[in-house]
């Protein structure tokens, strides 16, 4: 199986399909070469009560992948400043 890796489009719409089909967990899991239990928590992260959609769960992982990168330090005031001290000929270690 591999190391890890998030589902894809493709095979979210494949769980989905073998879901309304009533396969299993694990027969879904087989089919896709994952582990069952990841298809489980996939299936369960829109919530047992609503059907499972593939294009809603790709567009909410799509937007939680956004939401878990580093948003970094840089700012535009920040370059003005660098750019400002460099120009005033300061070292690096000065402008740190």
């Amino acid at each position: 199986m591999g190391s890890y890796h998030h589902f894809t489009i493709v095979e979210r719409g494949k769980i989905e399909e073998l879901d309304k089909l009533g396969f299993s967990t694990r027969s879904i899991a087989k089919r896709l070469k994952r582990h069952h239990s990841s298809v489980a928590r996939e299936l369960a992260r829109l919530g047992a009560k609503a059907p499972y959609k593939a294009e809603i769960a790709h567009a909410n992982y799509k937007a939680n992948r956004v939401n878990c990168r580093p948003k970094g330090k840089y700012s535009a005031q920040l370059g003005n400043l660098l750019k400002e001290k460099i120009v005033a000929t300061w070292s690096p270690e000065q402008i740190a």
